[in-house]
């Protein structure tokens, strides 16, 4: 894949959501919620600070990580779904 994101940008593939059905029914795909659960692909060189100073990122490719539900930016890259988003909107990783 070529993609490169820059600052502390991180491109992340989101993770299918778990199908769980309760008592037979079926969700429809347009209900169900979009998961919060993602693989990191690509990170970006790190953010610099008012002093001039890099600092490093904390994730890292092939990280497993937690992100809030509107999070980033969702583009298409070689017929695959990402997400791009800063660090610091990533909550936790696995």
């Amino acid at each position: 894949m070529k993609i490169r994101p820059l600052a502390d940008r991180v491109v992340v593939q989101p993770m299918d959501a778990e199908e769980k059905q309760q008592g037979g029914i079926i969700i429809p795909d347009t209900a169900k919620e979009k998961p919060q659960q993602g693989k990191v692909v690509a990170v970006g060189p790190g953010k610099v600070s008012e002093s001039g100073q890099k600092i490093a990122m904390e994730v890292k490719v092939d990280d497993v990580v937690l992100y809030g539900k509107y999070s980033g930016t969702e583009v298409t890259v070689e017929d695959e779904d990402l997400l791009i988003m800063r660090e610091s909107d990533i909550l936790a990783v696995l």
